[in-house]
């Protein structure tokens, strides 16, 4: 059974990155703007550290051929993985989710580390982070990870 399923912008990304790139995310520091409607959303979020971002990826094109099965990052001695073992910004439905830190909690905007969204990206959702429910001590990941990982250092 196949549904249309409608979202709309909370605000929009502010951000000095204006073309995807595949590192240093960790690094950038963007602005997230809300729009008026829900200004003063924002009360209490400064209470917190962090927080999940979600984002509609308007300018990821998903491609079947291309993007369904592939090697991460175009990277030929790691593992060919399906669509849902990547973290690629093509994706069937372009949703983005990003832990990001809190660096200012305004009334209208905040100013956050660590999102991976470039300039104008539509914000679906903030949500809180909680470590006690967000965080999963015994996960386990595959090796080629933890080697991309490392390249990345």
């Amino acid at each position: 059974m196949e549904k249309t399923v409608t979202l709309s912008p909370v605000g929009y990304v502010v951000s000095s990155v204006s073309e995807p790139v595949d590192a240093d995310w960790e690094k950038m520091v963007s602005k997230i703007t809300l729009l008026p409607e829900y200004h003063g959303g924002l009360l209490g979020l400064e209470s917190f550290s962090h927080a999940f971002v979600l984002t509609h990826l308007d300018r990821a094109k998903y491609q079947p051929e291309a993007h369904l099965q592939r090697h991460p990052r175009g990277i030929a001695s790691l593992p060919l993985v399906g669509i849902f073992a990547r973290r690629a910004k093509e994706r069937p439905n372009p949703i983005g989710i990003t832990v990001v830190k809190l660096i200012r909690v305004g009334r209208h905007d905040l100013e956050v580390q660590g999102l991976d969204a470039i300039n104008g990206t539509p914000v679906l959702d903030i949500k809180p982070y909680f470590p006690m429910y967000d965080s999963v001590g015994d996960a386990v990941i595959p090796q080629w990870i933890t080697d991309l990982m490392k390249s990345d250092s």
